[in-house]
C-alpha cells in the first residue's frame, strides 16, 4: 500500500453565497514536502480559499483535506482553528507587539522550561532571516520589510512542518522584497520546511516557487515547474497572467507574418520573443518608449497592429524610428 501524501486535498468544494459563484469547486491537489508551492490567479479565483482550507481555517462543504493521511479538522471541530503542524503569515503584522523588542516578539512563543535552548532557537530564527543586528530594536521602529521578517521568525520559531504565506510581500518595499524571498528559499533548503504561498505577482512566484499552481474560477487550470508553465502555458489565461504579453487575433497575427494553425484563433507573443533591427525595409513605427531601468519596453505599431517589445539595449532607438521585426516564438490558442 502506497504511503499517504504529505498534504493533500481530495475533491474539495467550498461555495460562498452571492450573485457570483465564488469559492472553489471540486479541487484536488497534493503538496510536495520540502518544496515551495505557489498558487496564483486573479482576484476571486479561489487561491486564498484553497490555502485556508489546507490550513484548516475553513472546512470544505464537500471532500476532505488530509495531512499525512489524517483529516484536517475545520473550525467547527477545533477550538483554535489551524493545524498544529502549520503556521500562516499574511501581509498584515497586527499580531506583533510594536513596543516590545524583536527578540521578545519571537521568544514569547516558546516556553521557559529550558532557557538556554530557548535563547538558541530565537538566535537561530533571527539569523535565518538576517535579523540578528535588530534583536534589541523595537518593532515600532522597523520598516515594513523588517516587520515582515519578524512575523516570519515568529512563524518558524516553533518549527512548523508547513509555512503558509498569503500575499506576504504586499507591504514590503521593492528593495527588501527580493532579499526576503531569497531568505525564505534558503530556509527551505536548510531546514526542509514546506512552503505554500499565494500571490498575484508573477515575479514573486517565478523566482521563488518549485511548483506553480494556476487557479481560475475556483478550479486549478494547470500546474507544473515555473519555467515550463511560463514558457509553454496550456491556456491563454495563464500566459496573460504571467507576462505582459501581446495577444493577437488571426488577422493581426497574419499582419505580423504568423499563420495560425487550424482551429486556433489567438497568437500570444512575449515581449522578449521579438527582435528589432533597422534597415531599408523597416515598416514598424516606434510609438512609445517605456523606461524600466536596465531595460525598455518599446511600443511599436503597423497597420493598426501594436506590439510590446522588450529591449535591453537601452537608448538604442528613439520615438518615430522605423524598425523591422523578427518574431522568434509564439503561442497559439
Amino acid at each position: 500500500m502506497a504511503p499517504p501524501h504529505f498534504l493533500q486535498a481530495l475533491s474539495i468544494t467550498k461555495k460562498y453565497p452571492g450573485e457570483r459563484i465564488s469559492g472553489i469547486l471540486d479541487v484536488s491537489i497534493a503538496i510536495n514536502p520540502g518544496k515551495i508551492t505557489a498558487i496564483i490567479g486573479e482576484s476571486g479565483s479561489g487561491k486564498s480559499t484553497l490555502m485556508r482550507l489546507l490550513y484548516g481555517l475553513l472546512a470544505p462543504d464537500e471532500g476532505e483535506v488530509q495531512f499525512k493521511g489524517e483529516r484536517i479538522w475545520g473550525p467547527a471541530e477545533k477550538l483554535i482553528p489551524g493545524h498544529d503542524a502549520m503556521k500562516m503569515v499574511t501581509q498584515h503584522t497586527d499580531d506583533l507587539n510594536l513596543f516590545a523588542k524583536v527578540w521578545d516578539n519571537v521568544a514569547v512563543l516558546l516556553p521557559n522550561i529550558n532557557v538556554q535552548a530557548k535563547e538558541e532557537k530565537v538566535a537561530t530564527a533571527l539569523s535565518l532571516l538576517n535579523m540578528t543586528k535588530l534583536a534589541n530594536s523595537r518593532v515600532f521602529d522597523l520598516s515594513g520589510g523588517e516587520k515582515q521578517r519578524v512575523a516570519l521568525a515568529r512563524a518558524i520559531i516553533t518549527r512548523p512542518e508547513v509555512l503558509l504565506l498569503d500575499e506576504p510581500f504586499n507591504q514590503v518595499d521593492t528593495s527588501f522584497r527580493e532579499d526576503l524571498q531569497q531568505d525564505i528559499r534558503q530556509i527551505v533548503k536548510e531546514t526542509g520546511l514546506t512552503v505554500i504561498m499565494v500571490s498575484h505577482d508573477p515575479s514573486e512566484v517565478l523566482s521563488m516557487a518549485d511548483e506553480l499552481v494556476v487557479m481560475r474560477d475556483g478550479k486549478i487550470l494547470e500546474s507544473g515547474e515555473p519555467v515550463e508553465v511560463y514558457q509553454n502555458p496550456k491556456n491563454l489565461y495563464t500566459a496573460s497572467l504571467l507576462a505582459n504579453c501581446n495577444i493577437l487575433d488571426a488577422a493581426k497575427a497574419k499582419a505580423c507574418g504568423i499563420k495560425l494553425k487550424a482551429k486556433k484563433e489567438t497568437a500570444v507573443i512575449y515581449p522578449e520573443w521579438i527582435t528589432l533591427s533597422s534597415n531599408k525595409s523597416s515598416d514598424w513605427n516606434l510609438k512609445n518608449i517605456l523606461f524600466k531601468g536596465f531595460y525598455e519596453d518599446l511600443i511599436i505599431e503597423k497597420d493598426e497592429v501594436e506590439l510590446r517589445v522588450r529591449n535591453y539595449a537601452t537608448h538604442t532607438y528613439k520615438e518615430g524610428d522605423k524598425l523591422s521585426v523578427k518574431i522568434g516564438k509564439w503561442l497559439e490558442y
